[in-house]
């Protein structure tokens, strides 16, 4: 008598262990479900099999060959596209000989008596015989009725609770007299239960209902795949486990290597090959799959561990699955029902929350809190926040599932009552976006001022003026059109300080949201003048006099600059030629291409008109780009210099707020006009609280961003263009010029990859280094480690904050000076982070 095994199912609701490998691969007590069926098949003689095959076929028929290895014989047959339960043994139909034969699946656990089941069969003539098994849960199955000798009466595929009429199901294991397969239609989808065995029922044919006491599981589900191996282990299921049993239900392999200090406490299954160091400690129901490491200090319990992965010191895992080949470092934590598929990396104290699946090929960050499924993302990430607020691809890291859930977050950290300013750019994906995150609001009683499409430096201005506990704007991230940042404000209209984001992270990963009762939903308004109230109250603070009849260009890139600077301009009489005054929601950013190419046209415009400078915004209006009128771009470093010049030689006191990354020429010009510079961090929120100080009369970032104090502590494009234009308009000199007698920057940066678990080490080494020096240097901690000596040269270490590399900056008299200053630190770095390579 032959076998049919049916093995071409994709158990997608196995995923992600199913997403790269089929599900009678899947490993039960360390041999995949499909071969304790094959060993079943040989116990009770069945020794002839053909297997049908559809999805990843090649890796079954790869893994068991002709099935010599087992004893048996096996062939395939190949389905080009699912058939059906029945349509599939339709299609070995060629391979079955003219006798009665057996059909069972390929991924249940079972060890029904399948001898006494064709005695059954025999025995009533009957021409097929259904594998029955009672069970407490009859609605995923299909339910048969029989009579007294076994007879079937009645079938119902999938029943409603209110459609139980019996806990008696069908197990998918049939014992079949081959004139069955004439009832099959061949090359279509058909199926046993729905399609073929209800018409043979009603034409009378002789269908029987076997009822086993044996062990059956629909191993379908993760909690399912989970019992199955916890019942291999104590014994519920009579299966052939590879190893010999240490002490009661601790099962070893022979070539595995246990230290006599682990905690072994069965029942347990460790696999060949596998290590198991002194401290480590493994609980009931854990399987180890083969070549295993497992570091001292971790701690499993109910943890079903595939091949070839590595468990480092301290890794907690609990109730949870791990594909082969991952690797889980120090610390790690992995909770309850929670599913890591193939070649992950969780790195070092990595929290994965109950429930979550990474999908293979993942990375879990450092540190990270992952409370929602890893699909289509490369990473999980450390930090909610990054350097430009919450950032990620549209609709795979950035959905509108997270912005409810983060807008959620936010409202829960406010007051109930308060107002939170909304605007986004032109792109569609801000927009549908922002949707979400007003609903989360106002059902988190918050009420939304919503700008609608704005530039971002009129909604932090209006988050500031309307008295509102904060804000939240939406934008395309820039060079990326694929992906978006929601940039999180507090009431000051600054980015959200590191001390609320951490607040709003905490409520966010434990996903604890207020929720308004029905009468405290908030409302959604919609300011009438936002723009006009801006124009007029930066004309207000921001002086002019002078440019009437000025000529410039402007490039608007597409962005929503467009719709403040008609009104703007028109107020104080600049002649102005204006480019990409549009709201482009097709290209809502700039690509390093498109960037080259409008800038480039920016400075012929320039040239040939005759202006007196050239500007481009950004589609935000957050940061612009400068030419001068020779239509020559200024890069971001010299531009600093420059507009740092012009209002340090008209206003001659006060101070000026820079990052430590920015050159040293910037306190040789601010000297000689007798101005003072206060040092920030690069930190988002920094420059702004430096901004809001006395005195302050000029500060910037380095990459195109300008705050004018006097109007208001945030970057704003639209403000610095203003002031650029009165400062231009008053002084003798032209841009040109004034670049001319800034000296050249000799300012050189590199990046060093370092691990976050390294990164630690690498500033202990650098301080070390740094208070080691010889007499005439200082050391500054401001932000990272920087270390200045007195011939004017320095040198600064900063970790990243949101990535795993540390930055280096050095600047010295001439290039090959910090060349020099650059590469010794370099190595110090590289040493400390146990990477002896270069940085890029």
């Amino acid at each position: 008598m032959r076998a049919v095994v049916m093995a071409g199912g994709e158990g997608t609701r196995l995923r992600p262990m199913t997403a790269n490998q089929p599900k009678p691969l899947l490993p039960v007590a360390n041999r995949p479900i499909m071969e304790h069926v094959l060993r079943l098949l040989k116990r009770h003689g069945v020794t002839e099999t053909v297997v049908t095959l559809q999805f990843l076929a090649a890796l079954v028929r790869n893994y068991f060959g002709d099935g010599d290895e087992l004893g048996m014989s096996l062939q395939y047959a190949t389905e080009d596209f699912p058939l059906g339960t029945a349509g599939s043994v339709k299609n070995a139909a060629d391979r079955l000989r003219d006798d009665r034969f057996l059909v069972i699946s390929g991924d249940a656990l079972t060890d029904i008596d399948l001898s006494d089941m064709v005695r059954f069969h025999r025995e009533n003539q009957a021409l097929v015989t259904i594998g029955l098994k009672r069970v407490p849960n009859p609605l995923e199955f299909g339910i048969i009725i029989v009579d007294e000798e076994g007879r079937v009466q009645r079938f119902l595929e999938k029943p409603t609770w209110g459609q139980v009429f019996s806990d008696t199901v069908n197990t998918g294991i049939y014992v079949m007299e081959p004139e069955v397969l004439d009832a099959v239609a061949p090359g279509e989808p058909v199926d046993w239960s729905s399609d073929v065995f209800p018409a043979l029922l009603e034409r009378g044919a002789p269908i029987y209902g076997y009822v086993t006491d044996g062990y059956w599981e629909d191993v379908g589900t993760h909690e399912s795949y989970l019992k199955a191996q916890a019942d291999a282990l104590s014994g519920k299921v009579q299966l052939d486990i590879a190893g010999f049993e240490l002490s009661p239900g601790v099962w070893v392999a022979g070539s595995a290597s246990v230290d006599p200090d682990a905690v072994l406490k069965g029942p347990l299954l460790i696999g060949a090959y596998a290590k198991v160091e002194a401290g480590a400690e493994l609980r009931e129901y854990t399987v180890l799959g083969n070549n295993v490491v497992v570091r001292e200090g971790a701690f499993l319990h109910r943890a079903v561990v595939h091949d070839n992965v590595y468990l480092g010191p301290g890794a907690h895992l609990r109730g949870c699955v791990i594909g082969k080949s991952t690797d889980v470092m120090a610390g790690a934590r992995i909770e309850e029902n929670a599913v890591v598929g193939d070649e992950c990396v969780i790195e070092a104290e990595a929290y994965v929350s109950s429930g979550v699946k990474v999908y293979p090929f993942k990375t879990i960050e450092a540190g990270a809190v992952v409370n929602t499924s890893v699909i289509w993302e490369s990473r999980g990430r450390r930090n909610l926040f990054g350097p430009r607020g919450v950032s990620g691809l549209v609709n795979v890291e950035i959905t509108a599932e997270l912005c409810v859930r983060l807008a959620s977050a936010y409202a829960t950290t406010l007051k109930k009552g308060e107002h939170v300013v909304t605007s986004r750019d032109c792109s569609l994906a801000a927009r549908a976006l922002k949707r979400a995150v007003i609903g989360a609001l106002t059902a988190g009683a918050i009420n939304v001022l919503d700008l609608e499409a704005a530039p971002l430096p009129v909604a932090r201005f209006h988050t500031a003026r309307e008295s509102a506990g904060g804000g939240i704007a939406l934008r395309t991230t820039p060079g990326d059109p694929q992906s978006v940042d929601i940039v999180i404000m507090d009431d000051r209209g600054a980015d959200l300080p590191p001390a609320a984001q951490r607040k709003l992270e905490r409520v966010f990963s434990r996903q604890e949201f207020r929720r308004a009762f029905p009468g405290e939903i908030a409302e959604l308004t919609y300011p009438a003048r936002a723009v006009e109230d801006y124009t007029h109250e930066l004309l207000r603070h921001v002086g002019v006099a002078g440019v009437k009849d000025m000529k410039v260009v402007v490039d608007c890139a597409g962005g929503t600059s467009s719709l403040v600077l008609p009104t703007l301009l028109g107020r104080v009489g600049v002649e102005v030629l204006t480019v990409n005054a549009r709201l482009d929601d097709v290209s809502p950013t700039e690509t390093l291409a498109g960037r080259r190419r409008d800038l480039q046209r920016l400075s012929e415009l320039v040239g040939s008109s005759r202006a007196a400078f050239g500007v481009r915004f950004d589609p935000v209006g957050e940061r612009i780009a400068l030419v001068d009128e020779q239509g020559q771009l200024i890069d971001e470093e010299r531009a600093l210099l420059v507009v740092l010049d012009l209002v340090a030689a008209e206003r001659r006191g006060g101070r000026v707020a820079l990052p430590v990354t920015t050159t040293r020429v910037a306190e040789q010009v601010c000297r000689f006009h007798g101005v003072q510079v206060q040092w920030t961090s690069t930190a988002l929120d920094a420059l702004t609280s430096a901004a809001a100080g006395p005195d302050m009369i000029f500060a910037a970032d380095g990459r195109g961003g300008f705050v004018v104090p006097e109007f208001s502590p945030a970057i704003d494009g639209l403000a610095a263009f203003m002031r650029l234009l009165g400062l231009v308009a008053r002084t003798r000199l032209s841009l040109s010029q004034i670049d001319a007698r800034i000296p050249e920057v000799k300012l050189l940066r590199r990046t060093i990859p370092t691990p976050w678990a390294a990164k630690g080490a690498v500033m202990r080494s650098v301080m070390e280094a740094a208070e080691a020096e010889p007499d005439g240097h200082r050391v500054d901690t401001t932000d990272g480690v920087r270390v200045a000596h007195d011939d004017g040269s320095w040198v600064l270490v900063l970790p990243a904050a949101a990535e795993p590399v540390t930055d280096l900056w050095a600047e010295a008299g001439d290039v090959d000076g910090a060349q020099a200053l650059l590469e010794r630190w370099a190595r110090i770095v590289e040493q400390a982070a146990g990477r002896p390579g270069h940085g890029t």
